[in-house]
C-alpha cells in the first residue's frame, strides 16, 4: 500500500534495539511536518460562550492548530522531536529543528497555556490530549545535551505546569476510570502522565497517579476479551490497563496480576485480542482508527511480555501477536489520505522507537 522498505524494515522483533534508515526517517518526520502546519480541515473541539468565540483555530491554538485536532498536532510536535533524539544526523533533521523553531515559541505556548484559564476550557482535551502534552515534555526534558530542546522546553514549561495543575486537581474528583477503545481511555493517558513524572522527578503527580492506579485496577480480574474491539477502536482497553499495572507491580506481583486478569493467556488464548484488525476505508475518519488499534495493541503487547520473566511461555504469544499487529498496522500509515495521515506515523513511532519500555524514566 505504501512504501515497501519502509515497512520492511520497521519489522524487527520486539525487542530488538529500534533503528530506522534515514529514507524511513524522512517519510515518517514528512506526514508531521506537512500536518502540523495544516490548519483545515479542522476539529476544535472549542466550547462557544458567545459570537466571540467563533474563530478560526489558529486564532485559539498558535501553536497546535493544525493535524485537524490539537491532540494529534501535539503527538505530531513529540513524533518530531523523537525522531531528533531516537536518529541524530538524518537527512531531514535540519527541516525539523527549523520548523519546530518556528512552533515552539515562548509567546504562542504561553497562549496555549493561557487557553486552559476559562472554567469552560479546563477540561479541554482531558484527558488524551494532557497526556500527549506530558509525553511532548518529557521528550524535551528528557534531551541531554540539546540546546535547542533545552529552549523549547523552557518554552513549553508554563502550558507543561498548567497540564499538571489541571491533572493534580482532576484525580481526586475521577471516582471511575473510563474504560474505552478511543480518546478517553483512562490507563492510557495514566501510562503516559506517569512515565512523564518519573522521567521529570515530580513525586506529588507520581504518587497521585500510583494511588489512583492501584484503586482502579489492582483488583481486576477476568477481563471480558471477547467484547474487544469496537468499530471505531484505536486502543484495546484492557490491553491498555495491562501494560498500565506493569509499570507499578514488581514481576513477581504482576505476573500474578497478569495470570487473573488474562487467565486463558497461558493457553494462547486472548479472545480478539491476539488477532490483528482489517480497516474497511481508509478515507472514513472513525473507521481508520482501526489502523491505529493495530499499532497501541503491537506496542502494549510488546510492554507486557517486557515485564514478565524471559522463560514465561505467555511471552512467546505476547510477541508473536506484537509482530503480526505490527506488520498489519504499518500497512495503513501512509494511505494517501488525511483522515489517517494526520496522526497514524506517531503512534508508529512510538512503537517503533518502544517509546513506552525505554522513556520511561522507571
Amino acid at each position: 500500500m505504501f512504501l515497501s522498505a519502509v515497512l520492511l524494515s520497521c519489522m524487527f522483533p520486539a525487542q530488538q534495539a529500534p533503528t530506522l534508515k534515514d529514507d524511513q526517517v524522512v517519510a515518517f518526520s514528512r506526514l508531521a511536518l506537512d500536518s502540523i502546519v495544516r490548519e483545515f480541515p479542522n476539529k476544535p473541539g472549542q466550547v462557544y460562550v458567545g459570537p466571540e468565540s467563533a474563530v478560526v483555530p489558529r486564532d485559539l491554538h498558535p501553536v497546535f492548530y493544525g493535524s485537524f485536532d490539537w491532540h494529534s498536532s501535539v503527538h505530531g510536535h513529540w513524533m518530531l522531536v523523537r525522531l531528533l533524539k531516537t536518529h541524530p544526523g538524518s537527512s531531514v533533521e535540519k527541516e525539523i529543528r527549523a520548523l519546530l523553531d518556528e512552533q515552539l515559541t515562548a509567546k504562542g505556548l504561553q497562549a496555549e497555556a493561557d487557553y486552559f484559564e476559562p472554567k469552560q476550557n479546563r477540561s479541554f482535551e482531558r484527558m488524551y490530549g494532557w497526556a500527549w502534552l506530558l509525553q511532548l515534555a518529557n521528550e524535551l526534558r528528557t534531551f541531554e545535551g540539546d540546546e535547542d530542546a533545552a529552549r523549547w522546553a523552557k518554552n513549553l514549561r508554563p502550558l507543561e505546569d498548567r497540564i499538571v495543575e489541571l491533572l493534580l486537581g482532576y484525580l481526586p474528583r475521577l471516582t471511575y476510570p473510563i474504560r474505552t477503545g478511543v480518546h478517553p481511555d483512562t490507563a492510557f493517558a495514566f501510562s503516559l502522565e506517569l512515565d512523564y513524572a518519573r522521567a521529570v522527578g515530580n513525586a506529588q503527580l507520581e504518587q497521585a497517579l500510583v494511588q489512583k492506579i492501584h484503586k482502579f485496577y489492582a483488583d481486576d480480574a477476568f477481563y471480558p476479551v471477547r467484547y474487544e474491539p469496537s468499530g471505531e477502536d484505536f486502543f484495546s482497553a484492557g490491553l491498555n490497563e495491562a501494560d498500565l499495572m506493569r509499570r507499578v507491580l514488581d514481576q513477581k506481583k504482576y505476573s500474578a496480576w497478569l495470570e487473573g486478569f488474562f487467565p486463558e493467556l497461558e493457553n494462547g488464548h486472548l479472545g480478539n485480542l491476539l488477532r490483528p484488525t482489517h480497516v474497511s476505508d481508509v478515507t472514513d475518519g472513525r473507521l481508520v482508527h482501526l489502523a491505529g488499534l493495530n499499532l497501541s495493541r503491537a506496542w502494549t503487547l510488546e510492554g507486557i511480555a517486557s515485564a514478565l520473566p524471559e522463560d514465561d511461555k505467555r511471552r512467546v504469544f505476547l510477541d508473536r501477536a506484537a509482530q503480526s499487529h505490527r506488520e498489519v498496522g504499518l500497512e495503513y500509515v501512509f494511505s494517501g489520505h488525511f483522515e489517517g495521515e494526520h496522526w497514524l506515523a506517531s503512534f508508529a513511532i512510538y512503537l517503533a522507537t518502544r517509546t513506552g519500555t525505554t522513556s520511561t524514566g522507571h
